[in-house]
């Protein structure tokens, strides 16, 4: 019959550090795409097409969490297609329509899109808010959502 061997965390902690082993950080899984049932979809004008002939004419945005010293931050980007330059960019602490909303102004300010700029998104919550929708329509883009989670 054999024993069982007790082996404490001090110890192992002790052994890994003289192999240079170190635990790693659980990976951080957070669902940044929230839809909102019966919220307003708009179609996919898109089609996986990411090219432009022109800069200021089909723009994508989306949001992802970032590990940074202060906790995990959702990022929020709008790209342009032609030229992939970020247009507008914002960091919090949550995730909301406010966020989407900052960051679709500083693109709008910096770049000065014409009307009829197509702007694809996922089906988030986020993007599908009122707030953010009358944005759009205010600029005169045309709103273009992906399946929920596929920006």
């Amino acid at each position: 019959m054999r024993r069982a061997c007790i082996v404490r965390e001090i110890r192992v902690a002790r052994l890994m550090r003289e192999q240079g082993l170190f635990a790693q950080r659980p990976r951080h899984r957070t669902i940044t795409t929230k839809s909102e049932p019966g919220a307003p979809v708009a179609p996919n004008l898109l089609q996986r097409d990411f090219s432009a002939d022109q800069p200021n004419t089909k723009w994508v945005a989306d949001t992802t969490s970032i590990w940074t010293a202060e906790g995990w931050l959702y990022l929020a980007v709008v790209l342009d297609l032609f030229s992939r330059m970020v247009g507008g960019w914002s960091m919090a602490a949550t995730q909301n329509a406010t966020l989407v909303v900052q960051v679709m102004r500083m693109a709008t300010a910096r770049r000065r899109p014409q009307a009829g700029l197509l702007h694809h998104t996922d089906r988030g919550s986020t993007y599908t808010s009122e707030s953010y929708q009358a944005l759009l329509q205010q600029e005169g883009m045309v709103a273009s959502m992906s399946r929920t989670a596929d920006c």
